[in-house]
């Protein structure tokens, strides 16, 4: 039935039937539970301690000879000669580790052939083994000259006066760990993305510019945390210049454990601290040149040890007082 002209259609009212909002309360979020990492933790936590209670009480390990040992002159001046000779070592082995790869990179087939030769014979011979063969290379040559190849000789020196138990210590340990560096060099130059060497040579810029400027800063990245590896390695290796009669800090030690046979426990442990300092100072210093390359490379640098401590009490204390404030 159709409404007369005019009317007016009065609709029903909607009845309201939704009820008022209730109050938000806040709710404390349950972490998720994990037994397994719980009991792990347990676990490792009584192996570290008993360990830690057997490395304090065992009488074995004497540590009053050892307080006695760790500040010895005799001690202090074998951990003088292992820094020398690590110091020598780790600055040559990287200049010659540069020059490798900057060889095997090369367009040259003779610079790349020696160089992959080089890397191949000081990688597979074990370092001991060239420390004794050059402690005596003057039984092969009892003296060295300079002057025209297959000609007549400008001035030559007695070989073995030259050859102190330092050089011979500093020149093995060199020529072993550029073998290893020039790896590592190689391979943060070819980390650098191939749009670097591109644009650089668009610019025109002077191969060697390229290389210091644009190339090696950023290589720096990928070569320094595998070059310190390199690096703790060379300081352990020193150990073994005591088989050509270098007393450094090991040889030292098992000189001092010869003539007081007691004490080699002691004297053994002096040289795991030593190394230990030594391996650390390296890593902190690590830390801190990986940082600073990795400028403009993130988003932000990694905070420092004393920043997470930082971070970590300001964490704490205001958990403290959420858990108060409940």
């Amino acid at each position: 039935m159709s409404e007369p002209p005019g009317a007016t259609v009065t609709l029903p009212e909607a009845h309201a039937t939704t009820e008022p909002p209730q109050a938000l309360t806040a709710q404390r979020v349950q972490p998720l539970r994990r037994p397994g990492r719980w009991i792990a933790t347990a676990v490792v936590l009584v192996l570290v301690a008993q360990f830690a209670h057997g490395l304090v009480t065992n009488p074995f390990y004497q540590w009053d000879r050892w307080s006695y040992w760790f500040l010895r002159p005799t001690i202090l001046d074998g951990l003088l000669i292992t820094l020398e000779v690590a110091a020598y070592s780790a600055v040559l082995g990287l200049v010659g580790g540069v020059l490798l790869a900057l060889a095997r990179l090369s367009k040259s087939p003779v610079l790349r052939a020696v160089s992959w030769t080089y890397v191949w014979a000081f990688r597979s011979i074990p370092l001991i083994v060239v420390l004794i063969f050059l402690y005596n290379f003057s039984a092969l040559y009892k003296t060295l000259s300079v002057g025209i190849p297959f000609g007549p000789a400008f001035f030559s020196f007695d070989e073995s006066k030259l050859a102190t138990d330092m050089v011979v210590a500093v020149v093995g340990l060199s020529l072993n760990e550029a073998a290893y560096a020039a790896e590592v060099v190689r391979g943060g130059i070819l980390s650098v993305d191939q749009g670097q060497h591109e644009a650089a040579a668009a610019l025109g810029l002077p191969k060697g510019y390229q290389f210091r400027r644009i190339v090696f800063p950023q290589a720096l990245r990928s070569i320094i945390p595998n070059y310190v590896n390199q690096l703790i390695g060379l300081i352990k290796g020193t150990s073994l210049v005591f088989y050509v009669s270098l007393l450094d800090l090991f040889g030292s030690a098992q000189t001092m454990g010869s003539t007081y046979p007691g004490d080699i426990v002691p004297l053994l442990l002096v040289v795991t601290v030593w190394y230990l300092i030594l391996t650390s100072v390296v890593s902190v210093i690590q830390f801190y040149v990986e940082r600073y390359y990795a400028r403009g490379a993130t988003r932000s640098l990694p905070p420092t040890p004393l920043q997470k401590l930082r971070t970590g009490l300001t964490d704490l204390r205001a958990r403290i007082r959420r858990e108060a404030a409940v």
